[in-house]
């Protein structure tokens, strides 16, 4: 038996990634993940077997990635970010852990990486600075309608909220229900981050407001933040307080 690893390879940059998930990549006889973030780490593919497959492939992919393991070659799934974001990890461990004890491959454990929500708000600048709620607007796992609750539930409960995939060719309107529903409860100036290729080649940010930012290009490689009732914007950065003006005076 081989042994398999999940691994967050961080949002993009190889400046960004953990020398702990370099290595274990580098170390592996098989890599296995979406083709954009096999491209993100061609460099240190080498001479490896490499199991790149398309979006919406991912449980044909992990189960390919089990059974190398299982056959005997040290194996790892790359996911950008972090693998436990709203990647990889779980769905390796579900059908790792169906298996037979017998049959089953060394797990190698999970990887932690830099998520995309990390990456955007240090291009922001402090806008996670209190308690915050990341919620992804695509549907194809999740119904919308649970989608909305959970937006409304943050909103209501004055989080910062991080939005994954907030908008692509298909889903259009999305965005803007979210926008309506934080609307019910955050004032229209209340300041919006969005950061696109974070990390990446062609990083773009741009800070808008609730009442505007949806006027502004998103897309599926954009990250969302919407601020707090505290949340200010100064000199181009934006900022949630954490309440440190409350033990000194003129913070």
């Amino acid at each position: 038996m081989g042994k398999i690893t999940v691994i967050g390879i961080g949002p993009g940059s190889l400046e960004d990634m953990t020398p702990r998930a370099r290595k274990a990549i580098e170390a592996a006889d098989v890599v296995a993940g979406y083709n954009t973030y096999i491209r993100l780490v061609e460099s240190l593919l080498a001479d490896k077997k490499v199991i790149g497959t398309a979006m919406m492939q991912e449980i044909d992919r992990c189960r390919m990635a089990v059974e190398e393991a299982a056959g005997g070659a040290d194996t790892v799934v790359v996911s950008s970010g972090d693998a436990g974001v709203y990647g990889m990890a779980g769905l390796v461990l579900e059908l790792l852990l169906k298996r037979d004890k017998a049959e089953r491959p060394e797990f190698g454990g999970i990887i932690a990486g830099v998520s995309a929500v990390n990456a955007a708000a240090s291009v922001l600048g402090a806008p996670l600075m209190h308690d915050f709620a990341v919620i992804s607007l695509s549907d194809l796992l999740t119904p919308w309608e649970l989608i909305c609750k959970r937006a409304e539930m943050a909103a209501a409960g004055d989080f910062v909220v991080a939005l994954y995939n907030p908008k692509s060719r298909k889903r259009v309107q999305n965005i803007e229900e979210i926008r309506e529903i934080m609307l019910r409860h955050k004032r229209p100036d209340t300041p919006v981050g969005i950061v696109t290729a974070a990390s990446r080649e062609g990083q773009k940010k741009i800070i808008s407001t609730l009442a505007d930012f949806t006027k502004e290009e998103i897309n599926m490689f954009s990250l969302v933040i919407i601020g707090n009732s505290k949340t200010y914007v100064k000199e181009g950065y934006m900022i949630t307080p954490r309440g440190y003006e409350n033990k000194e005076q003129g913070l």
